[in-house]
């Protein structure tokens, strides 16, 4: 059974910097495209980055790019998420996700973290 476990997110003044992580249970986890999503009060969840299963593809969100980093260590079976800047706009639960391949990135995950908190204060 897979399991992805968030942690880092928090409460944080606008211009700050978090850094998310998600550990993953399982042999597998350097064979998967991982990715984070957020969801908003009385959003829909959106996606926000993406990472192939070597790190060598990223792929971001037009709304995040330049401020959020996606990255991987498979040595830890961890992939991380730095965001910098940060906005109001920015609370949010964000969650992170697997998938197989590397096909359209922000869509068709299979397994999803319970997720963490991001507050941001203005």
């Amino acid at each position: 059974q897979v399991q992805l476990l968030e942690s880092g997110g928090g409460l944080v003044q606008a211009g700050g910097s978090l850094r998310l992580s998600c550990a993953a249970s399982g042999r597998t986890f350097n064979s998967y495209t991982l990715g984070w999503f957020r969801q908003a009060p009385g959003k829909e969840r959106d996606f926000v980055a993406a990472i192939s299963w070597d790190g060598s593809s990223t792929y971001y969100a037009d709304s995040v790019k330049g401020r959020f980093t996606i990255s991987r260590d498979n040595a830890k079976n961890t992939v991380y998420l730095q965001i910098d800047s940060l906005k109001p706009e920015d609370t949010a639960i964000y969650y992170c996700a697997r998938k197989r391949g590397w096909n359209d990135p922000t869509k068709s995950y299979d397994y999803w973290g319970q997720g963490t908190q991001v507050t941001v204060s203005s």
